[in-house]
């Protein structure tokens, strides 16, 4: 009789015990696993520049399907963001930063979580009132595409603009 193939073998090769087997419950993660990662890297990134990086616990960031949570020793995973606000926890989940993303990529590798963005900026540093007069001159724009016969292209960049300078102006009144 063949034998089944090794499916069942759990990440990073810590196996159960059992409830009352050694290092069962030693307090040092779950399930016995006393190497199992309690934060994951990550790092938020721009063309420009690198917006962000650090150790937490927890990401939590916009896709096209909903939002998405990332915790230590998730699958990998390549996913496509959508602009919106993003955010992380850390120091026992009693810390949160917030950030404004336009869109972008988010990568999951191994404790490390990337986050490709065409932009990226820090709740505290969204400059709020600037962001609105963006926002109205792209809304009179759009008003002015949508009555000529623009191309759709225009109308594309226009609304990820769009997207963004209501990504920020969201951010920043939440946590203002």
């Amino acid at each position: 009789m063949r034998r089944p193939a090794r499916a069942g073998v759990p990440v990073r090769r810590c196996y159960r015990r059992g409830i009352r087997g050694s290092r069962a419950y030693e307090g040092n993660g779950v399930g016995g696993c006393s190497n199992m990662a309690r934060t994951l890297l990550c790092e938020i990134v721009t063309p420009e520049r690198i917006v962000y990086t650090n150790e937490v616990e927890m990401v939590i960031a916009p896709t096209v399907e909903g939002e998405i949570g990332i915790l230590p020793l998730h699958v990998p995973l390549v996913t496509v963001l959508k602009a919106g606000e993003l955010r992380v926890r850390y120091n026992d989940s009693k810390d949160v930063e917030w950030f404004a993303i336009s869109g972008g990529y988010l990568q999951v590798h191994e404790d490390k979580v990337i986050v490709l963005a065409e932009n990226a900026a820090l709740a505290s540093q969204i400059d709020v009132d600037r962001a609105r007069q963006a926002k109205d001159r792209l809304e009179q724009r759009m008003a002015q595409l949508k009555d000529e016969s623009a191309a759709q292209a225009d109308r594309d960049v226009c609304e990820v603009d769009l997207n963004w300078c209501e990504a920020q102006i969201k951010v920043a009144e939440r946590r203002g």
